[in-house]
């Protein structure tokens, strides 16, 4: 119980950090802020208002804390581009996020730990130095890259999958049907291909490691069979792995920017990008601090779940 608290005790620095950051975007740039956000040829009557009606006239401490209270009643402001407020737009866009980083993390943790496995077991023969260079290509290539390759081959030549969006007609919103599936394959696929090879890599050195203790060969000494050993080593190296996992889930939720561009899955990666274009601070705030939130708690589910599978962990 102590280790719990004082890991969730940890978060609250951490978050508090993840809003002054997000905050200070709006000054991080090159220009005024209340430049962005005023239209051109306004007169300096309408250039005071919008001042006053963004706060820009209050000090820069009072300005964050009256951000910040709105923001932890939900309130991330207007969107400057659809005047719109944009949690209504947040919302749809980091559920079509979450839909794509969890069956892209399901099958790169499949994948992956299916591979890292047989390849500690095949240790230096040619499985192991082929699955080791799967690994190594899936880190290497560049997801936007191997995008557009997919889409070349299974949606122009071959014709089998669409090439853009979410789902038939331009649908935004998903449904857990074989016409959406379709959509879902080749993003899910350029998306896993990355976690793909660091989780393959971490649950064949994990693998290796518990393979070279002394308990696994006492287990095969006293004549367990293989597929029991096997499962004690699984159970020794799981915790390592489920932490790469989840960490490559919550990098998988702040959305990939490049390939939800390139497959136009309205997820929050494709609402960046959007926004960043277009210059939309109130929004660019909010996906950034959405997205930084999770990944805050997604580390802290990690380590808890951690600590439940290895109790050495609460005692370190």
């Amino acid at each position: 119980m102590n280790y719990i608290l004082r890991r969730i005790l940890y978060v609250v620095p951490i978050l508090i950090g993840v809003t002054v950051l997000c905050f200070s975007l709006i000054y991080l740039g090159p220009a005024d802020p209340l430049v962005a956000v005023t239209p051109d040829g306004a007169g300096p009557e309408e250039v005071e208002r919008i001042r006053v009606a963004y706060g820009f006239d209050k000090p820069v401490p009072v300005q964050y804390l009256t951000w910040l209270g709105r923001v932890a009643s939900g309130d991330f402001g207007r969107s400057m581009q659809s005047n719109r407020p944009v949690i209504d737009d947040l919302l749809p866009a980091l559920a079509n996020t979450m839909v794509l980083a969890a069956v892209a993390t399901v099958l790169a943790f499949t994948v992956a730990f299916v591979l890292g496995v047989v390849a500690a077991y095949r240790n230096g023969r040619w499985l192991d130095r082929l699955f080791t260079g799967i690994a190594v290509s899936g880190v290497s290539v560049p997801n936007y890259w191997l995008s557009i390759v997919l889409i070349i081959l299974f949606a122009v030549e071959l014709n089998w999958l669409p090439a853009m969006g979410m789902g038939p007609g331009g649908s935004r919103e998903w449904r857990w049907d074989i016409e959406h599936l379709r959509f879902l394959v080749l993003p899910a696929i350029a998306v896993s291909a990355i976690p793909v090879g660091i989780i393959m890599r971490t649950t064949r050195a994990c693998v290796l490691e518990m393979l070279s203790q002394e308990f696994v060969q006492a287990l095969y000494a006293k004549g367990i069979s293989p597929a029991r050993v096997l499962v004690h080593v699984i159970r020794n190296a799981s915790p390592t792995v489920l932490a790469a996992t989840g960490i490559q889930f919550g990098h998988l939720l702040g959305g990939s920017i490049l390939v939800e561009t390139v497959f136009s899955w309205p997820g929050s990666g494709y609402l960046l990008n959007e926004s960043i274009y277009q210059r939309d601070l109130p929004m660019l705030q909010a996906i950034i601090a959405v997205i930084a939130i999770f990944f805050v708690f997604i580390n802290l589910g990690v380590d808890l779940l951690q600590s439940w599978l290895d109790p050495r962990i609460k005692r370190g």
